[in-house]
């Protein structure tokens, strides 16, 4: 009976064991679904609700530029906060501190020292001595250290008559983008004329484009007050973009 016993056990308990495997990861599954089907029907997982699909122009452009995570949707982003800056909150700031051109971007490191200040005075004493501004005098300037190619310096109109020699101060020319420099000579011949030069710069620029030793008072467009360090990056680069791709003919 052990030997007729022992397969007979040994085959009957195979497929039960199976079986019933089988059966046990069926109920852990279908529990799993009703607990899954229960958390549905419950606030849990209220908060995550399809959203419609726009059916409108107007509901498919507004998904388009705040839902949708395409490529385009992005540039289209980029390019609609460039305009809102450029032509709204630009002008908004130019009216509140008196300046068509309230924020400049700084793009060349004419102005950077690259030293501490005594280092830098040290290597440019000649210069300003002649010109009747000694050490103490400078270091009562703004921005006595000067600043960096990426900074983004903050402007207020002045009545040129207000300008002083030290301060920074921003004019057009015939170069394609505003200069920064500081003035070095003020004189009144019938209207203000001012001279600039650039700290890092070992003399005044003069050429067809800038002629630093005479920046009449109409070129003025503001006195810089205030800098953010390295955030001017952000428009530089985007300029850049915009070049390579050639949108910026469109600004």
């Amino acid at each position: 009976m052990f030997r007729m016993n022992t397969p007979k056990t040994t085959t009957f308990f195979k497929p039960l064991f199976f079986h019933d495997s089988l059966m046990l990861m069926l109920r852990r599954e279908k529990k799993k679904k009703e607990i899954g089907e229960s958390r549905k029907g419950s606030g849990f997982s209220a908060r995550v609700k399809p959203s419609k699909k726009p059916t409108t122009w107007y509901s498919k452009v507004w998904y388009f530029i705040w839902h949708d995570n395409s490529v385009w949707s992005w540039i289209v982003n980029i390019i609609l906060a460039y305009i809102l800056i450029k032509f709204i909150i630009y002008p908004g700031l130019g009216l509140l501190l008196g300046t068509n051109f309230p924020i400049v971007a700084v793009v060349s490191d004419s102005m950077e020292h690259h030293a501490g200040f005594d280092e830098w005075w040290a290597k440019n004493e000649d210069y300003y001595l002649a010109l009747n501004i000694t050490k103490q005098d400078f270091e009562n300037y703004p921005f006595k250290n000067g600043f960096n190619r990426g900074d983004i310096m903050f402007l207020i109109g002045r009545d040129p008559a207000d300008i002083d020699v030290g301060d920074v101060i921003v004019f057009r020319s015939k170069k394609p983008y505003p200069i920064i420099h500081r003035v070095i000579k003020k004189d009144n011949k019938a209207m203000w004329v001012f001279q600039t030069k650039g700290d890092n710069n070992r003399v005044q620029i003069r050429d067809d484009e800038l002629d630093e030793t005479r920046v009449l008072e109409k070129q003025l467009l503001g006195k810089a007050v205030v800098r953010v360090p390295w955030l001017g990056y952000v428009k530089i680069l985007f300029v850049d973009l915009l070049r390579i791709t050639g949108i910026h003919y469109f600004f």
